[in-house]
């Protein structure tokens, strides 16, 4: 198993709540992790896609987690949603007999509506919920993941070793960053992307919504796809895929919630407000599915098509957010676009804080690529170093503050 840096955030929580939901898309190991956590703190397991395991949890809840020996893992506990009524009755009842109910469960699910739904209505106070991402860049290199920030010492430390050329990025990229594709180095992924996309359509979508035509949704998906790095524009959607808007909204929503795509809102302060983008940027969440479904199908093909700038801005705003989120480190992201066209990729909020990036596929830029940081000279934070994250080898100055920096420093 690849070491990932999210574990000791996993060992951290079930010290402090009696309860630790680890979620994300289908794929990005979170069995894998918890089976590991598992063996190491001698957890029971039970897994809700076994068939007989999945009836018992759903006809007889409290028989079912009788029947297992505490601290007990849950794989894939959105199966049996009705679980979690009985779940806190079982945690509140330990906290009552022994006045310590910490670390009684791991449930590992993907964010289906009606697992969350359970979530906030039955366990509030209870339950550390800990989101999982594909692999980042720096677990494929076992570097250990660091909350980004646009210091070029860092950077410089980091990128130093790393190996990591243009061309390799751009493989990664296409290939993508599921734990599959990297401990099974000659899988396809191709192939892989494919039986992915049909398991989730066929199982984790149709759950969700009555899907009569699935093709339909797979064109939703593809068009989706061929927006990453951009505004959405529902209408837009609406119109290419031929559903009511209505319908894109929902199908959005579901894509959100199973961890397939993020979207991040744009950057609001009061001085500003009337002259600001108001929709969201989306950004599919590996890379490599986004090319599948644009297919984008090799590093050249990406390299000579339209989407690479978009491809590359979503693998880096990716690579950021992971290094936050796999470390626990607080922080908000947003983008900024003005009615002029004045547009920073991504703005990091973080100790009364912000930070500027822009997002690059090439190499050499200069102070014309970082113009429109100076919209928010005048912000209510601090605007701390700034940077054009993009795939130069070395750090290199572009600015009073802002350097270019690698992609691989991340």
């Amino acid at each position: 198993m690849i070491p990932r840096t999210i574990q000791s955030v996993i060992e951290s929580s079930i010290t402090y709540y009696p309860v630790t939901l680890v979620t994300g898309a289908r794929q990005v190991g979170k069995t894998t992790l918890c089976l590991h956590i598992a063996e190491k703190y001698g957890f029971d397991y039970v897994s809700l896609t076994d068939a007989s395991m999945r009836a018992l949890a759903q006809r007889d809840p409290d028989f079912f987690l009788r029947s297992f020996t505490k601290p007990l893992i849950i794989d894939e506990v959105q199966h049996a949603p009705n679980l979690f009524d009985h779940l806190e009755a079982a945690v509140d009842r330990r906290k009552a007999e022994s006045g310590d109910n910490k670390g009684m469960y791991i449930l590992t699910g993907s964010q289906a509506f009606n697992l969350m739904k359970g979530v906030t209505e039955s366990m509030a106070g209870r339950i550390s919920v800990i989101e999982m991402s594909p692999l980042s860049l720096s677990e494929t290199m076992e570097r250990g993941d660091a909350p980004f920030t646009a210091d070029p010492e860092e950077s410089m430390r980091r990128c130093r070793d790393t190996g990591l050329s243009q061309e390799d990025l751009y493989r990664m990229a296409v290939r993508g960053l599921y734990p599959a594709l990297y401990e099974s180095p000659g899988l396809p992924h191709n192939m892989f992307y494919s039986n992915y996309v049909s398991t989730y359509i066929d199982r984790d979508v149709a759950e969700m919504v009555d899907l009569r035509d699935k093709n339909l949704f797979l064109d939703f998906m593809e068009t989706m796809a061929s927006y990453t790095g951009q505004e959405l524009v529902y209408d837009h959607v609406s119109n290419l895929v031929g559903v009511d808007v209505k319908t894109v909204q929902r199908w959005t929503s579901i894509l959100v919630t199973g961890g397939i795509i993020r979207l991040i809102r744009p950057y609001v302060e009061r001085s500003n407000i009337k002259r600001l983008a108001k929709r969201p940027k989306i950004y599919f969440c590996d890379t490599g599915l986004a090319c599948h479904l644009c297919r984008c199908l090799d590093a050249d093909s990406l390299k000579a098509s339209y989407l690479r700038g978009p491809i590359m801005e979503t693998f880096i705003v990716n690579e950021i957010i992971k290094s936050y989120g796999n470390t626990s480190t607080p922080a908000a992201f947003y983008y900024f676009r003005d009615s002029n066209g004045n547009e920073v990729d991504l703005i990091i909020q973080r100790n009364g804080m912000i930070h500027l990036v822009e997002c690059k596929s090439g190499v050499r830029y200069d102070s014309g690529d970082v113009k429109a940081f100076s919209r928010l000279d005048n912000s209510e934070y601090v605007r701390g170093p700034s940077c054009i994250v993009c795939l130069t080898e070395t750090p290199y100055p572009i600015s009073e503050g802002v350097w270019a920096l690698p992609l691989s420093s991340i």
